[in-house]
C-alpha cells in the first residue's frame, strides 16, 4: 500500500500541497499581526488590514495551491480541471479581499469624522464620498471579478469574440440597455465629487420637505419630513433643479408674515417680538427684524426674520414667533386685527348708515 501510494503520479504534488497550505497561514497570522500593529497609527488603513483577515486567510492557502499546481508535472492526470477549480476559487476569494480592503478603508475614513455633531458639515461631505466612491468602486471589481472568471472558461471567451466581432447591431442594442446603469454611475462619481447633496442634508425636492437619508449606487432615498420616503434616480439630482437648505450650512434664515390692520403701531410689535425671539431656545443668537414689506388696500404685511441653526429649529422658531405675536395682538391690540369693512346707505338720510365690522384673523 505504502509502495504504491509513494508511486501515484500525484504524491510529490500533494506532499508539497500539505506543505505549502500551512506555511501560507502561518505567513497570514504572522503577517496579519505585523500589519496590524504597523498600522495602528493610520486608522483607516489599520480598519482595512483588519477587515482583511478573513479573506486573506482564504486567498494566502489558495495563491500557495496555485503555485503548487503550475510548478506539477503537466502529463498529472486531471492537472488542468484542479488549476481551473483552483484559479476560480482564487479569483473569487480575490475579489472578495478587494472588497472587503474597500469597506474596511471607507469604515476607517468614517470613523474618523463622526457625523453625530452639531457642526457635521465636513462631515457629512466626507460620508457622502466615502460611500458613494467606496459603493462604485466596488460594483466595478464584482464585475471585473466575475468578467474574469467568465475568461477562463474556452466557451465565454469564443462568445464574448463572437459578440464583439459581429456587426454594430448587437453593439447598440447592448449599450441602449446599459445606458441606465452608466448614467448612474456616472452621476454617482458627479455626486460624489461635485456634491450637490450630502448624507443627511435638508432638500426641497418634487415639493416635498425632507432629508437625505441614504445615497446608493442607483438612487436616492428622502425622508419626507412625515416620515414618507421619496426615492429618486441619481441622474435626478444632475439633471433637474431641487433646493438643498445646507448646501454650505446648516444655519438657517427663517421668515414668518403677518397682515395687520393699518392702526396697529409698530413699536409695540417691534419690542414683542424680539421679547419672543431673545426667550426662545432655538433662536442661535445671528439676527432678527420686523419690517413692513408690503401695503394693500385693506392690510399691511408686517415680516420677522429670525436665525436658527438648523433646518428643524428653524421651523420651530417660526412657529413660536408666529404664536407669540398672534397671543399678543388678541390680548394688547384686537381692534387691529384685519377687518372687512361694509357701508350700508341710510335710505332715509342719504348717508352713510355705518360700518359693520368682522373681525378676521390673518
Amino acid at each position: 500500500m505504502t509502495q504504491e501510494l509513494l508511486a501515484h503520479p500525484w504524491f510529490g504534488t500533494w506532499i508539497a500541497a500539505l506543505i505549502a497550505v500551512p506555511l501560507a497561514l502561518l505567513a497570514h497570522r504572522i503577517g496579519g499581526m505585523v500589519l496590524r500593529r504597523i498600522t495602528r497609527p493610520a486608522p483607516a488603513v489599520h480598519a482595512m488590514v483588519v477587515n482583511c483577515t478573513a479573506p486573506a486567510r482564504l486567498v494566502l492557502p489558495l495563491a500557495a495551491l496555485m503555485m503548487v499546481w503550475q510548478a506539477a508535472p503537466e502529463d498529472l492526470r486531471y492537472l488542468g480541471s484542479v488549476r481551473h477549480l483552483t484559479g476560480l476559487l482564487l479569483i473569487a476569494a480575490s475579489t472578495w479581499f478587494v472588497l472587503k480592503a474597500i469597506s474596511g478603508f471607507a469604515d476607517g475614513v468614517l470613523a474618523q469624522h463622526p457625523s453625530d455633531i452639531s457642526d457635521n458639515l465636513q462631515a457629512r461631505r466626507v460620508l457622502t464620498q466615502t460611500r458613494v466612491l467606496a459603493r462604485t468602486a466596488m460594483s466595478v471589481v464584482v464585475v471585473a471579478g466575475g468578467a474574469m472568471m467568465l475568461m477562463t472558461f474556452p466557451g465565454a471567451r469564443q462568445v464574448g469574440a463572437s459578440l464583439l466581432a459581429s456587426a454594430g447591431v448587437i453593439g447598440i442594442v447592448a449599450g441602449l440597455a446599459a445606458k441606465p446603469v452608466f448614467s448612474n454611475l456616472i452621476a454617482g462619481l458627479q455626486i460624489a465629487l461635485s456634491q450637490p447633496i450630502r448624507i443627511d442634508d435638508v432638500l426641497v425636492v418634487e415639493g416635498e420637505w425632507g432629508r437625505v437619508e441614504e445615497i446608493t449606487g442607483t438612487f436616492v432615498v428622502v425622508r419626507i419630513w412625515d416620515d414618507r420616503r421619496l426615492i429618486l434616480p441619481l441622474t435626478y439630482f444632475i439633471e433637474k433643479p431641487f433646493q438643498n437648505w445646507t448646501r454650505h450650512s446648516a444655519e438657517l434664515l427663517g421668515s414668518v408674515f403677518f397682515y395687520l390692520d393699518y392702526g396697529m403701531p409698530l413699536a409695540p410689535l417691534r419690542a414683542e417680538v424680539e421679547r419672543i425671539v431673545k426667550a426662545a431656545p432655538e433662536w442661535d443668537g445671528r439676527f432678527f427684524n420686523l419690517r413692513v414689506t408690503d401695503a394693500t388696500e385693506r392690510t399691511m404685511q408686517v415680516r420677522v426674520l429670525c436665525t436658527a441653526a438648523t433646518s428643524g429649529l428653524a421651523f420651530d422658531l417660526r412657529c413660536n414667533v408666529r404664536e407669540g405675536v398672534i397671543d399678543f395682538m388678541q390680548r394688547e391690540y384686537p381692534q387691529f386685527l384685519p377687518k372687512m369693512r361694509f357701508e350700508g346707505i341710510d335710505p332715509a338720510m342719504g348717508q352713510p348708515a355705518g360700518a359693520l365690522q368682522g373681525a378676521a384673523a390673518g
